[in-house]
């Protein structure tokens, strides 16, 4: 069981947080001030309430799974847990809030917009941890062979 509530969350996270992204970037260049204050509601609720319960399954039936292993990937991957925690509760869902409230009043100044390059930049850096930490834990199941080292011709 925790191996599939581990493999859920660990897709469903990632795929959250790429959605918001995607969809934050095609609304800013091609929407309305009203297109960017629905999504910012839509993040939040039920965003939010998808993305933080994916995130602490995932970390825990991650702990959980990983407690008794040991090695580079392992260790790697424990060592990405909290910078992906971290980034995502002290800066990605307080940006999500706040920029919610703002689109939501019309407030679409360069404060909304500072905060709004902030969450992106969070989230491409939890993308790509979470992307890492897919491709350790593939290569942990077998999944996903290492590529051996480029052999150079001598010219």
């Amino acid at each position: 069981m925790p191996k599939r509530a581990h493999l859920i969350a660990g897709i469903l996270a990632p795929l959250c947080i790429a959605t918001f992204f995607i969809s934050t970037l095609m609304v800013e260049l091609f929407g309305s001030h009203e297109a960017v204050a629905q999504l910012k509601s839509l993040i939040v609720t039920p965003g939010l309430w998808i993305l933080i319960p994916a995130m602490v399954a995932a970390g825990a039936s991650g702990m959980f799974l990983g407690k008794s292993r040991r090695g580079r990937l392992v260790d790697a991957k424990k060592k990405r847990m909290p910078l992906i925690a971290a980034n995502g509760l002290l800066v990605l869902v307080p940006c999500a809030i706040a920029l919610n409230r703002w689109a939501s009043a019309g407030g679409f100044d360069t404060t909304f917009y500072i905060v709004q390059s902030i969450e992106l930049l969070a989230g491409a850096t939890n993308l790509t941890l979470m992307g890492l930490n897919v491709r350790d834990g593939l290569r942990m199941a077998g999944r996903l062979r290492v590529a051996p080292p480029a052999i150079k011709k001598a010219q």
